[in-house]
């Protein structure tokens, strides 16, 4: 029996980077946070990825603590490490030291096989204008739809 489709997106990311590339991760969790993550206990806030010793890493992730896991709880905020090949890691560790790129996190989801998957984006961040100008092209694409579903 599989559970139900979980994929947790981070809504703000898109709206404050725009996105250039994107990639998807296994991260290495503990059984309380893969189970938190499988009843959809995840909250982005503040959430960012940096390299450490040559590895990726996601800071600030808040998975919450799963309420039946007794005395083998998880910190919520640690520290997680994403695994990616060293070809991927390498060309985007060269991308960051370029100014204004980020690595962010887009989504946390359960893969078909069952394993917790993170998709991350590279990404730079927008300014105001490039903000209006999202946030304009949402509304028209609004309209367009409420046109279209009236005929």
């Amino acid at each position: 029996m599989r559970q139900a489709n979980v994929y947790i997106k981070n809504r703000p990311a898109t709206f404050e980077y725009a996105i250039e590339d994107r990639l998807t991760a296994g991260m290495v969790l503990t059984g309380s946070e893969i189970k938190s993550i499988r009843n959809g206990k995840v909250s982005f806030n503040d959430s960012y990825c940096f390299f450490s010793d040559g590895a990726l890493w996601v800071k600030s992730l808040h998975i919450s603590e799963y309420v039946n896991a007794g005395y083998a709880g998880h910190d919520p905020t640690r520290e997680r490490k994403l695994l990616l090949n060293r070809r991927e890691l390498r060309k985007w560790e060269q991308k960051l030291k370029e100014k204004g790129y980020t690595i962010v996190p887009l989504a946390v989801f359960i893969n078909e096989n069952g394993f917790a998957k993170m998709e991350i984006g590279l990404g730079r961040g927008k300014k105001l204008h490039d903000k209006r100008a999202s946030i304009k092209g949402r509304e028209a694409d609004r309209e367009i739809k409420r046109h279209l579903n009236r005929y």
